[in-house]
């Protein structure tokens, strides 16, 4: 249990990193990293688009809004230089 906990820990760091040279590199589209913030943004302020008082929905929009937003910010960022940053993170 203690592995997979280090695992997880381990890569939420790596993946965090990967965001930070992500938002500094140049060749990285500002449209990609305003999806990005907004991603962070929305998971960090407490307002949502559905309260999560309510049952079952009110965390559904967190499980789609955010993945969507990231899923789009990478599709926008050229395949080379996501894999460039990716492999300087977590090698081959």
């Amino acid at each position: 249990m203690k592995v997979f906990f280090r695992k997880i820990i381990k890569d939420t760091k790596n993946y965090i990193t990967l965001a930070k040279k992500l938002k500094d590199d140049k060749r990285v589209p500002k449209a990609s990293k305003i999806l990005l913030a907004l991603a962070i943004g929305y998971f960090l302020l407490p307002i949502d688009l559905i309260p999560d008082f309510i049952p079952i929905i009110g965390h559904l929009d967190d499980l789609i809004i955010i993945p969507t937003l990231i899923f789009i910010a990478i599709k926008l960022i050229p395949k080379e230089v996501f894999d460039e940053n990716y492999r300087q993170i977590f090698g081959d």
